[in-house]
């Protein structure tokens, strides 16, 4: 069964800087598409950034140049380097993980994964 734990979130002042983990275990780590997800209160679930095996990495839009996705195979984690942040960056962040099929026309597509964290909580006050 595969797990996934979350952890780094916390509250920050605009402008500061936050590391996120994921580190997953019951999953052959080097198979799978690795991702973050977020949700702000009252809204939909976005796309934040995802990553290959290969560490081909894709970011959303809001977060291109500010938010940096790595993973280290040989500690089964991931990590979402969070720069710049802005108020409207608070959301609780989740990671997931879907089987790598070589296919990533829909990477940033929420239904695809299959595993989901429980979710850490990020908060930048102005």
């Amino acid at each position: 069964q595969v797990q996934l734990v979350e952890s780094g979130g916390g509250l920050v002042q605009a402008g500061e800087s936050l590391r996120l983990s994921c580190a997953a275990s019951g999953v052959n780590f080097r198979m799978y598409v690795m991702a973050w997800f977020r949700q702000a209160a009252g809204k939909e679930r976005e796309f934040v950034s995802a990553i290959t095996p290969r560490n081909r990495s894709h970011a959303g839009d809001a977060v291109k140049g500010r938010f940096t996705i790595s993973r280290d195979s040989a500690k089964n984690t991931i990590y979402l380097q969070m720069n710049s942040l802005k108020p409207e960056d608070t959301a609780v962040y989740y990671c997931a993980a879907k089987w790598d099929d070589g296919n990533y026309y829909y990477i940033t597509a929420q239904h695809r994964y299959t595993s989901w964290g429980q979710g850490t909580q990020v908060t930048v006050s102005s």
